[in-house]
């Protein structure tokens, strides 16, 4: 398959939500040559780590509903290992809802797609996503995915690739801190609980490194889509200044924000739309000034951003 066929989203959307006016100066940056930009010709040159992110694949046996196509994440994301090999990118990472629950044959389900993902030729890891646990429970999730080097039954976790601290966390807890397990659960109550906010203070105070977080549902917004105590995380990330920027899947139309210098980047799913045309995943580079490029295929959408100065925050 020629993956210089796959379209790649070449357009800003300019109604993504931007609430700090310094976005526009940094972007006036990129413009004028502070981080290159893929589909500005510098595809790849001079990257620090480049890396693949996929988000709510939802696969599942089950009939169409409204726009999600369940059946058909099984081919996208064929395309999208194929493609991440293709690129040669350091690391593959799925922003959760791997699977959607069905009446059965659900950890079967779960191991069909995994071994899909399991064909990158690299390291690959996995957020946890609410419909992960729609009819099976935490420890059986993790018992059937694969995150490289990670203990099996870490749910959140962190590694170093190259430069670059990786942080995924877990989100799907209700509010008194049980875990989501079998379908106890209602989509929008996501909570972090102390024990890991205080892992992730001591996480970060424990690198010299950039760092990105990966987190399912959102961090920068409140409301039905967001975690619950998104304001408390927010604070601990802004405490550390090497944090770039939160990958984030659930909302399936996407967003951009950034608050308090951090930027927040929430990709499309990949399980909304019939057809190719309609697939959705992303290759994100971070250069050595801490800029990024994210080069958006199919329904996802290109970015480039600079790392906020710190008299801007």
């Amino acid at each position: 398959m020629n993956h210089t066929t796959y379209p790649v989203n070449r357009a800003e959307k300019d109604n993504w939500v931007i609430t700090r006016r310094v976005f526009l100066k940094s972007s006036a940056l990129a413009l004028g040559g502070f981080c290159l930009h893929p589909f500005l010709a510098n595809a790849g040159k001079g990257a620090m780590i480049r890396f693949g992110v996929v988000t709510d694949s939802h696969y599942a046996e089950i009939e169409p509903s409204n726009t999600r196509y369940y059946r058909e994440s099984l081919s996208k994301m064929t395309e999208c290992v194929d493609l991440m090999n293709d690129k040669k990118v350091d690391l593959l990472i799925h922003l959760g809802d791997l699977i959607n629950g069905a009446p059965s044959n659900n950890r079967e389900h779960l191991q069909k797609v995994e071994s899909i993902l399991s064909r990158y030729q690299g390291p690959r890891y996995h957020v946890l996503g609410n419909h992960d646990m729609d009819k099976i429970s935490k420890s059986q999730f993790l018992e059937e995915i694969t995150n490289t080097g990670v203990d099996k039954n870490a749910n959140y976790y962190s590694f170093d690739h190259k430069e670059v601290h990786f942080i995924n966390l877990d989100s799907n807890y209700i509010k008194d801190g049980t875990h989501y397990d079998s379908g106890n659960h209602h989509w929008t109550d996501a909570n972090i609980p102390d024990d890991q906010l205080r892992w992730l203070e001591n996480d970060l105070n424990s690198t010299s490194k950039n760092v990105i977080v990966c987190n399912h549902q959102l961090l920068d917004l409140e409301g039905d889509y967001s975690v619950n105590n998104a304001a408390e995380v927010r604070s601990i990330l802004e405490q550390n200044s090497k944090v770039l920027a939160v990958f984030q899947g659930h909302k399936h139309t996407g967003q951009y924000n950034i608050v308090n210098g951090i930027h927040y980047y929430t990709l499309k799913g990949m399980v909304e739309g019939s057809g190719e045309e309609n697939n959705s995943y992303a290759i994100v580079e971070v250069f050595d000034d801490a800029s990024m490029v994210i080069t958006g295929y199919r329904k996802s959408v290109s970015k480039k951003f600079g790392k906020v100065p710190e008299n801007e925050k």
